[in-house]
């Protein structure tokens, strides 16, 4: 599947519309994230169940804002509608691959029941 490009105006809909979403912030003047763009490439093609998204953070501004990226390229991971990893830094095809296993893997159940948990502390 073809990596996606993330906008604002298109944000919701990704995260809503797929089950899994791995988002790649870059910029084009970035030499690791030029550098890493054909690893995630690469990694959309293997994986099409996944949605691959690229948010050039230069053009989306406002999103980088609202994920509080201060540094490029960061790679960001949700899973049904849920925030599960940022993290700034290239990445290695291993260690992309290994992190789509671990997603996939995943309790989702698990991972809801801890989310309501946090809301209600949060709450209190």
């Amino acid at each position: 599947m073809a990596v996606k490009e993330l906008t604002n105006e298109n944000f919701n809909e990704t995260i809503e519309g797929n089950d899994i979403v791995f988002i790649d912030f870059w910029a084009e003047w970035c030499g690791p994230c030029r550098a890493f763009k054909p690893i995630f490439h690469a990694a959309a093609e293997k994986h099409p169940e996944i949605a691959f998204a690229s948010c050039d953070t230069e053009a989306q501004q406002e999103l980088a804002a609202a994920f509080g990226i201060r540094s490029i390229p960061t790679l960001a991971i949700f899973r049904e509608k849920v925030l599960l990893f940022a993290q700034p830094g290239m990445l290695p095809a291993e260690a992309l691959e290994d992190l789509v296993g671990k997603v996939k893997e995943l309790d989702m159940v698990a991972v809801h029941a801890e989310a309501a948990k946090q809301q209600q502390t949060a709450n209190a």
